[in-house]
């Protein structure tokens, strides 16, 4: 319990340092103002058992045009001060959240590709979004609110000693139960909290996935799972939702019965001081001042329920937040220290094993060398490591033994960005982003001249359907291309790897989903496009592949045969086999 207890305290404290101290200046500024306020909040109740006890009595209007001066003096502060606050601390919460999902975006995407393959879209979306959202609690309103709401109690609780200390110690007894009761509740809150973020993430994320399948939903009549996936994580997030807000009722209930019983001592004592005639004997202007003061200390700590809500649930999130962002970027490896300036291209793997999962090899000991210029075709059924190879050479992955080296270097030691800009990728399903073809094409070089993005395009035989489009180039395809066919997004993709002019290419069924006529259109193009480069090509369909310089042939992540098309089609073998098989279809 205690081991628990100190990993709260030093996840407040942390957040504190993380996020207060740099700004500490405009928290103190924010502090000084919330300390005139306050100040000033104390001039209306204090001025009581002035007009009661003296101008009334005395019917000194003089004295009341002097004291409603005083106050509404005291009021206009509050206003300003208040105002100044949000304006100030307000706004820096905001920059803080802004910047908090800057950070975490950037950190997101320095994560090496393992970490995507195991996470949902949507939940990385909600850790991004959701989860900072809670440190405006932290340095904005909940901290003029925690830092104010102290204040006033603490200053109340001064002068009410000095006005009665029997009647307040008699109050306080009760509401220091309710402290503990409230203590005592947050704690059981928070994990609640820290699940509630967990939860929501994964809801999202399986809603992301619902929205961008929702072509293959109503194709196999699945809404009705669909709907009953969604529903069960709504309830789940609901049953936790429902836990938090029994132990906020229960904190919400004791407020309400101590503060009741802490009224009742009042009126009872306060009674007992008015008709007594001994030292403590109190005025009806010092019983009038005194129920204000307390009105005034009792406030803020009621409010700090709420507050204290929502600070739990703001550490939660930042929890969840420090934990994505300790997370060790994919080139932050101190081994990592050759940084490429150019590069001719030889790539070879040494002896490379490699698993997803501890103990359970996808690849074994795969050795073979892939010289500049030439092309390497990676054929096998599905599942035989061919795409694990290819994002091997590719650094999305590293070896868990052996060595993948691109010019005699070995690729665990090379700074990954200074390799990638090398790097050409078009996949099977390639992504297209929601916007332009030409936007898309421009991606990998932005400020690419408008001569290169037209050879580009004319390499990639774009023109032969955008012409049919009103707007050209410019037409909004929608999100991942949906307004396209798969041919047409695939050829933007080949468009897109041309323009980035790279040195080495992956082509992952890069012509799969081309129909006969762009097929002979994009091998022209492929064409054009490796000459001087080293590619690897994974392909099903063999026709794709005869002039590649060496054909792997993988079966259970090893290398079941090699050669160049005719060497293994003379051999008979697992290549023929896969050769003869298609021929016939």
């Amino acid at each position: 319990m205690k081991s628990k207890d100190n990993e709260k305290n030093a996840s407040f404290g942390k957040a504190l340092k993380t996020f207060l101290f740099p700004r500490k200046k405009i928290i103190l500024i924010g502090l000084f103002l919330i300390l005139i306020s306050k100040a000033a909040s104390f001039v209306l109740p204090l001025q009581t058992k002035f007009l009661l006890d003296e101008v009334v009595p005395e019917k000194d209007y003089q004295k009341l045009t002097l004291l409603i001066i005083i106050v509404l003096s005291a009021i206009l502060v509050q206003s300003i001060t208040s105002f100044l606050l949000v304006k100030i601390l307000g706004v820096e919460a905001q920059r803080l959240i802004a910047d908090l999902r800057i950070q975490v975006q950037k950190k997101v995407l320095s994560l090496p590709i393992r970490y995507f393959d195991n996470e949902k879209s949507g939940a990385i979306v909600s850790r991004i979004m959701t989860d900072v959202e809670g440190v405006r609690n932290i340095v904005g309103t909940g901290l003029v609110q925690l830092v104010g709401g102290s204040i006033t109690a603490i200053g109340s609780i001064l002068f009410l000693l000095n006005i009665n200390w029997q009647m307040t110690l008699a109050v306080l007894i009760p509401i220091i139960v309710l402290g503990i009761i409230m203590m005592k509740a947050f704690g059981k809150i928070r994990p609640i909290f820290r699940n509630r973020g967990k939860i929501n993430a994964e809801v999202t994320g399986r809603l992301t996935e619902t929205l961008n399948g929702v072509r293959v939903i109503k194709g196999f009549n699945a809404e009705e799972q669909e709907n009953k996936s969604f529903d069960d994580g709504v309830y789940r997030l609901f049953n936790n939702i429902k836990k938090s807000m029994t132990a906020t009722a229960l904190i919400s209930s004791s407020s309400a019965f101590l503060i009741g019983i802490a009224s009742t001592a009042i009126m009872g004592f306060g009674a007992h001081f008015m008709m007594s005639d001994g030292p403590n004997t109190m005025t009806s202007g010092d019983f009038i001042m005194f129920t204000v003061l307390l009105g005034l200390m009792i406030a803020p700590i009621v409010q700090m329920s709420n507050i204290g809500s929502q600070l739990t649930e703001a550490i939660a999130g930042l929890d969840r937040t420090e934990e994505l962002l300790k997370m060790t970027p994919e080139n932050e490896d101190e081994n990592r220290t050759i940084y490429l300036e150019k590069i001719e291209g030889d790539i070879q793997f040494d002896n490379v094993s490699f698993a997803y999962e501890e103990d359970k090899e996808v690849v074994h000991d795969i050795s073979f060398d892939a010289p500049r210029g030439s092309v390497t075709a990676l054929v096998g059924t599905s599942g035989s490591g061919k795409s694990t190879i290819a994002g091997l050479a590719s650094s999305f992955m590293a070896p868990n033994s052996g060595k993948v080296l691109i010019d005699n270097q070995d690729l665990s030691k090379i700074n990954l960005p200074s390799y990638r800009q090398f790097l050409g990728v078009v996949l099977q399903d390639d992504f297209l982003f929601e916007g332009t073809i030409r936007e898309n094409i421009l991606f990998p070089r932005p400020n690419a001249s408008e001569e290169q993005l037209n050879e580009a395009v004319k390499a990639a035989y774009i023109k032969e359907f955008t012409d049919h489009f009103e707007h050209g180039l410019d037409t909004v395809i929608g999100e991942r291309g949906v307004k396209l066919s798969g041919g047409q997004r695939q050829r933007i993709a080949i468009a897109r790897a041309i323009l980035a002019d790279p040195k080495i290419i992956i082509l992952d069924e890069a012509t799969s989903n081309l129909d006969n006529e762009s097929e002979a259109y994009i091998q022209k193009s492929l064409a054009e496009l490796m000459k001087g480069r080293t590619t690897f090509v994974i392909a099903h369909r063999l026709s794709t592949i005869r002039r590649a310089d060496q054909i792997l042939v993988i079966e259970q992540g090893r290398i079941a045969e090699r050669g160049t098309h005719d060497e293994l089609i003379a051999k008979e073998g697992r290549y023929f086999d896969l050769h003869t098989y298609q021929s016939r279809i």
